[in-house]
């Protein structure tokens, strides 16, 4: 019985821990949660096929590409790190998400949202388009919120946190629904905590 339901959930077991270890490691702000969200991506390209998340499958893919971005911003620092390889540059800091960029990202937001949905409606036999779409749109802004290290992403995630766990139970994604009821209450923590640690980089200034 316990065996053949780790079979038959042993995906959404694994992704779920590294899952756990990348929010956990994203709380602390250490650049280290960029492994355990690629290895965590890449198996979950596969669960959510499975499942027939199409939107999330698709996802995990520019998830990917961010990451590698992601640990360039954080390691090295310059947000341009590509351009200046032989320019040394601190560790990048924890900033507010710039206020000129809000109406376009939202715009943008709304355009995928959109267009996603109808994708998943015209071409799949997705049963759950409307959620799929916009925790897919919302994520798009999130992770590259998350690679400039923008203290606000964390209310982006709370938003998708909160929609993918419903989205999941609905799913029988239990073991990955936890954890995205879990990341909801770390993303408030996690707000705090890196509010925290922003004032503490300005006092030192």
């Amino acid at each position: 019985m316990i065996s053949t339901f780790i079979a038959a959930h042993w995906l959404d077991i694994v992704t779920t821990i590294l899952g756990l270890a990348y929010i956990l490691l994203e709380y602390k702000a250490s650049a280290w949660m960029w492994l355990a969200g690629f290895l965590m991506q890449a198996l979950g390209i596969v669960l959510y096929y499975q499942k027939g998340l199409y939107a999330d499958c698709g996802m995990e893919f520019y998830y990917l590409l961010v990451t590698i971005y992601g640990v360039g911003c954080w390691v090295l620092g310059d947000k341009r790190w590509w351009k200046h390889k032989d320019k040394p540059s601190a560790e990048l800091s924890i900033s507010h998400f710039p206020r000129r960029l809000m109406v376009p990202w939202i715009t943008v937001i709304l355009c995928i949202w959109g267009i996603i949905y109808w994708l998943l409606v015209t071409f799949t036999n997705s049963n759950v388009p409307l959620a799929d779409s916009f925790t897919t749109a919302l994520s798009i802004i999130g992770i590259w919120a998350l690679a400039h290290k923008y203290l606000e992403q964390w209310f982006i995630w709370i938003a998708v946190d909160v929609v993918t766990c419903v989205l999941y139970f609905y799913k029988d994604i239990p073991f990955k629904a936890s954890l995205y009821a879990l990341y909801v209450v770390i993303a408030v923590l996690g707000y705090h905590k890196w509010k925290r640690m922003m004032n503490e980089e300005k006092a030192m200034c």
